[in-house]
């Protein structure tokens, strides 16, 4: 979000923290899922469960060793641009975000069945970073891309953080639900593990045709697969070999 330049007030300053702490705990409503941001205020905050699956690049801090910034900048703003297109087609999608290079989504996932709508959107990102790999070759990229995705089921605390009655604030989300995703996509198609790891509460909700396509991995502690989307790697045989 844009600055907008307010010298700062110490005194102020010290005066809104007072009220920020001093704000009661019973501001914080329990729901039974992630409502609209328009419900936050700066006193209040929400606890719901939901699903969270993030996405990252393997070794990006490498990526500019091998390519310009113009070419850097194009690559990355394909990958983005197409993962939040995958990411964003969740209808029961609460935010997406995107985070350097970095793309992640919380959804309200209060049935099997928007779980398992998640697990399919792993499996077209992971579809989609094959189709990205073979057009960045044919424009001269010549190191493809690796990508780890994470997933986890849990609780998170959502609020709206800022500067009160400023323009600039954003709704954050807090808990082990948003904590654990991102750990995992940052371990995920590092060594020997898959390009997508989930922790059991996610694997555990998926449904008889979903679960068979993961398996535990012992030196993580939690559940992997590599999934594709049939209709992408269909068109990714018939266009891109």
């Amino acid at each position: 979000m844009d600055s907008n330049y307010k010298a700062y007030d110490h005194v102020a300053s010290f005066e809104r923290l007072d009220a920020i702490l001093a704000q009661s705990n019973s501001n914080f409503e329990e729901k039974k899922s992630l409502p609209d941001r328009d419900e936050l205020t700066f006193d209040n905050g929400f606890y719901a469960s939901g699903t969270a699956l993030f996405i990252d690049i393997r070794d990006s801090s490498q990526l500019p060793d091998l390519y310009n910034r113009p070419a850097l900048a194009k690559m990355y703003r394909a990958f983005i641009s197409e993962m939040v297109a995958v990411f964003n087609s969740h209808p029961k999608g609460r935010e997406i975000n995107i985070v350097g290079d970095c793309v992640w989504g919380l959804y309200n996932t209060p049935y099997k069945s928007d779980i398992n709508s998640v697990f399919s959107l792993a499996a077209q990102a992971n579809s989609l970073l094959k189709v990205l790999n073979y057009k960045l070759d044919k424009a001269g990229y010549k190191t493809p891309i690796k990508c780890g995705l994470g997933a986890a089921y849990g609780r998170a605390l959502m609020i709206k953080a800022g500067q009160k009655g400023s323009t600039i604030s954003d709704v954050v989300y807090m808990g082990d639900v948003v904590n654990e995703a991102a750990e995992l996509a940052s371990q995920a198609s590092k060594g020997t593990a898959l390009s997508f790891l989930m922790e059991q509460d996610f694997q555990s909700n998926l449904n008889e045709a979903n679960k068979p396509l993961t398996a535990y991995d012992l030196e993580r502690g939690c559940f992997s697969a590599s999934v594709i989307n049939v209709v992408t790697e269909k068109w990714y045989s018939e266009n891109c070999t």
